[in-house]
């Protein structure tokens, strides 16, 4: 029996140039105890189709078609049809949705044992202890630590991965018979993931939950879908079962989406021809970090944290260094530390001829206009207020490289070229561009002075598949032709095995590996390095199939 069943769903949404369809004619049934996937590029109509399940769509979306979801006691409900309380009573209790990013669907001056007590005070009479109670035990049940304990813990003492498992949580407290879970692994690291992924597999085998996944991770989709439905431009193109779909797609859009994922292995070849294509580059390395140490200070007597412990590494002219590890491993920290945002405590940091330890703001600031800054979310590292040839031309500006506003805008206008964006786009604010194109923006504007050094931190992370293949190969042509020193930092390893020239790994502050992409993911030593790679998730069911296993017996030996 079918949990969901779409017809003909068809929705716009009105803005001041029209009526924009989002999504047209999508047809899809979702059955008990299944997981189907829905992948396609940003902008493709998934997320609104899912929202549209639970009737989370804004007051300017116009819906047509059924979405016909069946309810616990055997009833059935058309959402579509279904307004204010009545919408309410099957929200939770039939359908529940697990948000991208759990610390804005956390409300922080709430504990998350009040949270998920919400849920059930919404939908019947209970005591404030039999919430507890439920709540301490739902919280045991998707692998919180201490849950006694923890269930008054607010969403900020929990770190990423244990924030996603309140959400899933907070989805399953009422038992619903389907779970819609939208991007849930996209802000996790690898091995974090692996575990959000096995607890989703739980959500169906043990609560008997169904699942629509909302991914744009075909990994993930490979690890935890039984069918997959691929969407495009708010239109579904194929539907098929998992093993099908990535053996046999039909769609020439399926296609190229497969075409587009990054595995591991898949950087020797490239990495062979930088290596030929590279001018021999001689002089002193960009930057030479010698038993680095960064430590925070401790509050309220407490005693401070070490979040670098003597790491030491070199980047040399033309070169990228790849650096990886899980959340919290140091990676953002060394990154801030290189361009004198994060102050230097313990050993050596040389960034340009610099030392950064004790140095001051006023004899490094001399270099700040040879290093650039590529963040992880462009919609967030651009002011909201400038048009994009603003926000490009304030390098420029900041640092007296303009002239006058002509001479900027002709700048400007050659970097948005050596991007790949029209120079028409100079005039558009950050809201009117994509992901991909915001990111591609953002690439501009750390070009913007020339600099000796880039530093990337996660700056695809955010990107679907397929624009995250066409700004990787975006990246490797702009630096090949500017010559900049790169350090990448990233959680992807297939996306570091494409563009870096040596990989680092960092474990809890430490250094653990470093050599070329061949040495490091083809032949990895260090324990921590082998199960980053086994947590990986790869585009092909069957060989995913075993890496799970494979995965599962490493944790075992480790326990």
């Amino acid at each position: 029996m079918s949990v969901v069943d779409i017809q003909n769903l068809q929705v716009s949404f009105a803005s001041d140039a029209g009526s924009v369809k989002a999504v047209d004619g999508v047809s899809l049934t979702v059955e008990r105890g299944e997981v189907l996937a829905i992948v396609g590029e940003s902008g493709s109509g998934k997320t609104v189709t899912a929202k549209t399940i639970l009737g989370l769509l804004p007051e300017t979306a116009t819906e047509s078609g059924a979405i016909l979801l069946a309810s616990g006691d055997g009833g059935i409900s058309d959402v579509v049809s279904l307004s204010g309380g009545k919408l309410r009573e099957v929200r939770g209790t039939d359908v529940a949705m697990v948000f991208q990013e759990p610390s804005t669907a956390l409300n922080p001056v709430f504990t998350v044992g009040w949270q998920i007590a919400e849920g059930l005070r919404a939908h019947g009479r209970i005591s404030r202890r039999e919430a507890k109670a439920k709540a301490i035990d739902i919280l045991r049940q998707v692998g919180i630590p201490d849950p006694e304990k923890r269930v008054d813990y607010y969403p900020h003492q929990f770190s990423g991965g244990q924030k996603q498992r309140v959400v899933i949580a907070m989805a399953l407290v009422l038992n619903p018979g389907l779970i819609v879970a939208d991007e849930p692994t996209t802000a996790l690291d690898v091995t974090v993931q692996a575990e959000i992924l096995d607890l989703l597999r739980r959500c169906r085998d043990e609560f008997g939950a169904a699942i629509v996944l909302i991914t744009h991770n075909m990994g993930v989709v490979a690890d935890l879908a039984d069918r997959v439905a691929v969407m495009y431009q708010g239109r579904i193109v194929e539907q098929a079962d998992t093993r099908t779909l990535f053996s046999a797609p039909v769609a020439q859009y399926t296609k190229d989406l497969l075409a587009a994922v990054p595995y591991v292995g898949q950087g020797k070849a490239q990495a062979a021809e930088r290596r030929a294509a590279r001018p021999e580059v001689e002089g002193a390395p960009v930057v030479v970090a010698r038993d680095l140490v960064i430590e925070y200070a401790g509050r309220l007597g407490r005693g401070g944290f070490r979040a670098v412990d003597g790491v030491s590494f070199e980047i040399r002219p033309r070169e990228v260094l790849g650096l990886v590890g899980e959340s919290g491993s140091g990676k953002t920290t060394i990154g801030r530390a290189i361009a004198g945002l994060t102050r230097v405590t313990g050993g050596s940091l040389s960034v340009l001829g610099t030392e950064m330890r004790d140095v001051k703001e006023r004899d490094f600031r001399k270099h700040r206009v040879d290093i650039g800054f590529v963040f992880q979310d462009p919609a967030s590292s651009f002011n909201p207020l400038l048009t994009i040839a603003q926000a490009v031309a304030e390098p420029l500006v900041v640092h007296r490289r303009a002239g006058d506003a002509a001479a900027a805008r002709s700048r400007v206008d050659e970097l948005l070229e050596a991007v790949q964006l029209p120079k028409s786009y100079g005039d558009r604010y950050p809201h009117e561009l994509s992901g991909g194109q915001r990111q591609r923006a953002s690439l501009a504007r750390a070009l913007a002075l020339n600099p000796k050094l880039l530093i990337a931190d996660e700056p695809t992370s955010a990107l679907d598949v397929s624009v995250q293949a066409r700004v990787i190969e975006l990246f490797a042509e702009l630096q090949r032709e500017f010559g900049f020193a790169c350090l990448f930092i990233s959680h992807d390893l297939a996306v570091v095995d494409l563009l870096a020239d040596r990989i680092a790994v960092l474990y809890h502050g430490k250094l653990v590996e470093e050599g070329t992409g061949a040495e490091v993911l083809g032949d990895p030593k260090h324990p921590y390095t082998q199960r980053l790679l086994a947590s990986l998730p790869v585009p092909d069911p069957v060989a995913q199939a075993e890496r799970r296993e494979a995965l599962r017996a490493l944790r075992a030996a480790e326990a």
